[in-house]
């Protein structure tokens, strides 16, 4: 692939960017990739190609959430459609977005590099996404905010967002009759209508509010830049990727579905109604 520049990553300074106008980096046939992205695109085949483009709305699946789909437009009425989206395991900071062009009639069947082309995202599907990943944030706070000084070594381990498998992965058992306290806690951050703020911070600023533990990994972001953060004020700071609705209430009802425990650790599962 001949491109090599870091894809700009649009929703991270706004996620109600729904439309974007950008360049074209690459286009590539998925049976060029190299084996670790492959490997990527568990749904990939030989009828999809794979795109890269200097900026884009669309969120890789990571983080625990999935990844936009939609569609990239030319003038010339040549479609691609969106199916999987994900960070390039070969070249630090790419997006690879990947998909198939659209029989076209009218003109050219598909774009080049260096054509400017138009990305549109399913709006729907952002929204849902971005309810699950906030309310993934607002349920880790509420468990937080009851347990952290209950239960030895307690720690906030992953989380899922995928609409079918919501949950928050935590270190320590967390016995079931905790159940009804943490849906009572996160009634509350819902109803609060708490603010979710994207964020800019560099290590000192974890440390002067008392937050070391959540300084990420240097080796994620490049030399120079500040680490991106979603701050549920009045809850809890999230070192975070994904996208967000502006305040708790949008997240809608949400309900801890059970408790689960195994080898010294505990799943809160959620949904969404």
């Amino acid at each position: 692939m001949a491109s090599t520049a870091r894809t700009y990553l649009a929703f991270h300074h706004n996620a109600k960017l729904y439309r974007l106008q950008t360049v074209v980096s690459a286009i590539l046939p998925f049976s060029a990739l190299e084996e670790a992205n492959r490997l990527l695109f568990k749904q990939g085949s030989d009828e999809n190609h794979v795109v890269v483009t200097e900026g884009t709305i669309f969120h890789p699946q990571g983080g625990g959430q999935p990844s936009d789909v939609g569609e990239i437009t030319h003038q010339s009425g040549a479609t691609f459609n969106v199916s999987a989206v994900r960070m390039d395991a070969v070249r630090d900071g790419q997006v690879l977005h990947l998909g198939q062009f659209a029989p076209n009639t009218t003109g050219a069947a598909i774009f080049k590099t260096g054509d400017t082309v138009e990305q549109a995202i399913d709006i729907e599907k952002r929204l849902l996404y971005s309810r699950f990943h906030t309310a993934g944030h607002v349920l880790g706070a509420a468990v937080r905010h009851l347990l952290e000084n209950e239960i030895e070594g307690f720690d906030e381990l992953k989380a899922s967002h995928f609409p079918d498998s919501a949950s928050c992965e935590f270190k320590g058992l967390i016995e079931g009759k905790w159940k009804e306290p943490i849906q009572k806690k996160l009634d509350e951050y819902i109803a609060a209508k708490l603010p979710v703020e994207v964020e800019w911070w560099d290590e000192e600023d974890f440390r002067k509010r008392g937050l070391e533990r959540l300084i990420p990994d240097r080796s994620l972001v490049p030399p120079g830049e500040k680490f991106r953060v979603v701050n549920i004020v009045g809850a809890e700071v999230y070192p975070c990727g994904g996208t967000h609705v502006d305040t708790s209430d949008l997240c809608g009802d949400t309900k801890v579905k059970k408790i689960s425990r195994s080898k010294g650790t505990s799943r809160v599962s959620y949904t969404l109604s």
